[in-house]
Formats: C-alpha cells, structure tokens, sequence
C-alpha cells in the first residue's frame, strides 16, 4: 500500500513540483490549493501524513492543523513556510505540528523530512487502513459508502457518508455543527446548516434500523452518534 500524503499548498507551481517529487518516491499525494478545500480533502479520506504551507487564503495552515487535530490526533503534520522566525515555528508546534521545513527547501531535505515522520506509522500502513465501522449492528463501509444491518442495506451519498464517517469518529461524544459543515462543505453558514439538518435526519432514519442507534441533536452546540450497550 502506498503511503498516501495530502499536500495542501496554494503556490500551484509550488504544488505541482512537490506532488511531483513524492510521486517519484511512492507516495499517492492529492494536491489541494487552500485550507478550506485541504480539510474538506482530509476528512473524505485517510491518509497518512499531512504537509501545510502556513500562508494560505481562506483559511491558514496553523487554522487547518488546529481543525485536523480535532478529528485525529496523531496523524504527522509537516508545516512549510517562507518564515524562519522562532516565534513562528513555536506556534506551530503548539496548534499540533510535528516538523518545519522553511523555504526555499530542496527535494532531498523534503524526502527526507518526509521519510522521519512516515516512520511513526510504518505500523498503520503495513496492517492497512480501517475500512469499516460498526454501530450496533450496523456495519459501516468506507470505501464502497455502504451501511449495512440484518437485511438491510443503504448506499450512501457522498455527503452522507462524509458526515456518518465524522460522527463515527467520535462516537458517544459531541462533535461541534461548525466542525462538520468545514469538513463536508469547506464553509459555515445558514444554507449549508439547512442542507446538513437534512443530511441528519437521512441518517437517522438509516440507522433506526438499529433502534440503539441514534444521532442527538444538542442545542447550541453539534450532534452526538449514540450508540447503547446492549
């Protein structure tokens, strides 16, 4: 299995070259041009590690790594940046980076760097990406958008399954309505809060298939993907 990277980089010169570079080396890298559209990408797959230029419209890269840390809390993040300044390089490591490679870089020093923090989940990729969720006694698969139960089966729509995929990560816990709606849409406002209502209320009628199932809305604050013991 190749080591999958999401480079978030809005030079797009500057992107092309380095996507190139890890090509080059094995690496299956997907390329994205701003913060908002990086987050959107990092949670509709799984991925293995994560290079954030720092200056980026719409949202920046110590925004984006605060976000991820959110959703995953070990996953290596290298940030690139034409600063040098410490002060700089102390307030990424505190929003969760693991590395700092300053600009102008060149290709061995990015490989290398790259190849360091790959190390940590050498395990991960060796045993493969989780591939499913269970809820109850309804499975869920990633790849192919599919919930499943006795009997029942339901293919899920991207956006639905984005959103189940969020919601199972943090099962029995309140993940916050701004979190979701950047992760699926790359943006927070009242016609995307109304289109993600609907997505919910899809959900639950999926998942009553299993009545110990639930998705409880909690006001002011996001939903919570309940799931009883038996």
């Amino acid at each position: 299995m190749k080591p999958k990277i999401l480079l978030v980089e809005d030079d797009t010169s500057l992107g092309f070259v380095i996507s190139d570079q890890l090509k080059t080396e094995g690496y299956d890298v997907t390329l994205a041009s701003d913060g908002m559209e990086g987050f959107k990408r990092f949670n509709g797959s799984k991925y293995h590690l994560c290079i954030f230029d720092v200056m980026m419209p719409k949202k920046d890269g110590f925004s984006l790594a605060e976000d991820v840390r959110k959703v995953d809390k070990s996953i290596p993040i290298l940030f690139l940046t034409a600063k040098s300044m410490t002060e700089d390089k102390v307030k990424g490591f505190n929003v969760g980076g693991d590395d700092y490679l300053t600009k102008p870089f060149s290709s061995a020093e990015l490989k290398a760097r790259v190849r360091a923090l790959l190390k940590r989940v050498d395990i991960t990729i060796s045993e493969g990406n989780e591939d499913e969720m269970k809820f109850g006694n309804l499975t869920y698969d990633l790849l192919n958008f599919t919930l499943t139960g006795p009997g029942f089966e339901k293919k899920l729509t991207k956006k639905e399954a984005q959103i189940l995929k969020m919601l199972g990560k943090f099962e029995n816990q309140v993940v916050p309505r701004e979190l979701v709606l950047n992760a699926v849409w790359g943006k927070d406002d009242y016609f995307v809060g109304r289109s993600l209502d609907v997505f919910i209320t899809k959900l639950r009628k999926y998942l009553a298939e299993d009545p110990r199932v639930t998705i409880e809305n909690i006001h002011g604050i996001g939903f919570k993907l309940t799931v009883e013991e038996d």
